[in-house]
């Protein structure tokens, strides 16, 4: 049988008063969750009084509740003002505290601070060890929500310094990366400026620091599914036009020159839900430029040059089997927009003359490969051919018909169908073009647009006015009776043929007379408009 440990005298009583020290402990435990404590006699609350300033808390400072390590960070600051109040019965603390600086975290506990009671440091530890040990067992999604929630910047994809709170990644209401200049993105992409804003999101000026220092393009598109969703489909594209042409250089053959003269895209990421896509950097759209100019129309010879470039970019995609679906004079970009500014005494004005024709197409979020499924209606309203109009299927045609309708636009500044209506639309192509043929008319689901095999219009109403003023047949739009002002108009007019099946596909269109005085240089996209200023309008 164990016998019994025994103690010296001396270590009995040291043993009896530890036990008494913390039983006196236990009982104060007790007395603070009295509303009122009572006392026998004024004694008893003097000896009470004695043992709250020498006991417990003289040993090791104030003890909190044990719930205090689940209170919010915000919560903390008010308990230790709280805590306050408890000093001020204590000199020495008060002494100790004055020492430290104010609001450091070792001025709420004393120097002599017991190894056995709580350690704010070691507690703050233990808290980091439990919400990394949460995050590594928590699902997927969870993990997933509280990372969008309390994402933000590492420290070299910030402006602000390691030692500073990092920046959050927030979004606006309408979905768009909260952002500004001097930004870095993927420790790579350093925001300079914006160039531009769209439905889709933004395109930022950027500084692409592991291509030297180059400036990009940088699309970020609204952390929103649907622009998502095109976003990568859009990438989908761009990643194919780089498998067949991934320097976007110039390769001769037999027909001049054939280029892809589509935008290269350099890099795509997904960062905190935007999807960002980086290209090379292109100056300003042919609709910009004109618009800054007054709508003052490009040249003849800068519309044949551009038209050049536009045909075989878009041939590019239809041998490729892909529809741009989009085409319009904002997706199609000037290399470099730089002008010369003359003086034109006749108008009264200044007008600028781009140097460099040398174009871009762009925006290939609605592109679609012929195998995919087709959306029954695409295009932006005003480069819409009939046939999407009417319902009746689309495919490269319609990239056609968007450009004829473009350089139209060139020649002469202004939109060829400029409405929002679609029976006002059809009535203006028959004002221009002549009447929808009648095989189309029968085989349309859109019979409410007809009536006993014709458009269902009135001449007489406010908007048969406004297309009988506005609108007159093609060939009445001539600047000039030129020669190579009539073969521009002949290629329009094939352009914009009725019948898909009819409409000049763009492998013909490159052999037009309209490009028989095409230079070498402009064929190989560096011909030069400085200086040569075209009036023969």
């Amino acid at each position: 049988m164990p016998h019994t440990r025994r103690y010296s005298s001396s270590e009995r009583d040291s043993r009896a008063s530890y036990q008494d020290r913390y039983r006196d402990r236990d009982r104060g435990r007790r007395h603070r969750h009295r509303r009122t404590p009572t006392y026998s006699s004024s004694s008893d609350r003097e000896r009470d009084r004695d043992r709250r300033g020498r006991g417990h808390r003289q040993e090791g400072s104030y003890v909190r509740s044990r719930s205090y390590d689940n209170r919010s960070v915000e919560q903390r600051p008010f308990d230790r003002r709280y805590c306050e109040g408890y000093r001020r019965f204590d000199q020495s603390r008060e002494r100790d505290r004055d020492r430290e600086p104010h609001g450091a975290a070792e001025s709420y506990y004393p120097r002599d601070f017991s190894p056995n009671m709580y350690d704010y440091r070691r507690g703050r530890e233990r808290e980091r060890e439990r919400e990394e040990s949460y995050r590594r067992k928590g699902s997927r999604r969870k993990h997933k929500r509280r990372r969008r929630r309390t994402r933000s910047y590492s420290a070299s994809s910030s402006r602000s310094n390691s030692r500073t709170r990092a920046l959050s990644v927030r979004d606006d209401e309408e979905g768009h990366l909260i952002c500004r200049s001097g930004d870095v993105l993927q420790e790579r992409y350093e925001i300079v400026s914006t160039l531009g804003e769209g439905t889709f999101g933004r395109v930022m000026r950027c500084i692409d620091h592991r291509r030297g220092g180059a400036h990009v393009a940088l699309k970020i598109i609204k952390n929103v599914e649907k622009y998502k969703e095109a976003a990568r489909l859009e990438i989908n594209v761009l990643e194919k036009i780089n498998e067949k042409d991934p320097d976007n250089k110039f390769v001769l053959c037999s027909l001049r020159g054939l280029s892809c003269l589509c935008v290269q895209m350099y890099d795509w990421f997904d960062y905190h839900g935007h999807m960002c896509i980086s290209f090379e950097l292109l100056a300003l759209s042919t609709f910009d430029f004109l618009k800054e100019n007054n709508y003052l129309p490009y040249s003849i010879g800068q519309v044949r040059h551009m038209a050049y470039q536009i045909c075989l970019a878009v041939k590019f995609l239809h041998d490729n089997k892909l529809t741009h679906t989009d085409l319009k004079p904002e997706n199609i970009l000037f290399v470099n927009s730089d002008f010369t500014m003359s003086y034109n005494v006749e108008k009264k004005r200044e007008e600028r003359t781009v140097k460099s024709t040398a174009v871009r197409v762009v925006d290939f979020g609605s592109a679609t490969f012929d195998h995919e499924h087709h959306s029954t209606i695409v295009s932006t309203r005003h480069y819409r051919a009939p046939e999407v109009i009417l319902e009746l299927g689309w495919s490269h045609p319609c990239d056609v018909w968007s450009i004829g309708c473009i350089l139209f636009e060139y020649y002469l500044g202004f939109t060829l169908f400029q409405t929002h209506d679609n029976r006002e639309h059809l009535a203006m192509m028959e004002r221009i073009l002549g009447p929808v043929p009648s095989r189309m008319i029968r085989k349309t689901r859109k019979q409410k647009y007809f009536y006993r095999g014709r458009l269902d219009w009135d001449e007489s109403s406010s908007a048969g006015k406004y297309v009988r003023e506005n609108c007159k047949p093609l060939r009445r739009y001539l600047l000039s009776e030129a020669e190579e002002h009539h073969q521009l108009f002949d290629l329009i007019e094939s352009m914009l043929e009725y019948e898909p099946s009819k409409r000049l596909a763009l492998a013909d269109s490159l052999k037009h007379p309209f490009f028989e005085n095409l230079g070498i240089s402009e064929a190989a996209g560096t011909k030069s408009w400085e200086g040569n200023r075209d009036i023969s309008r």
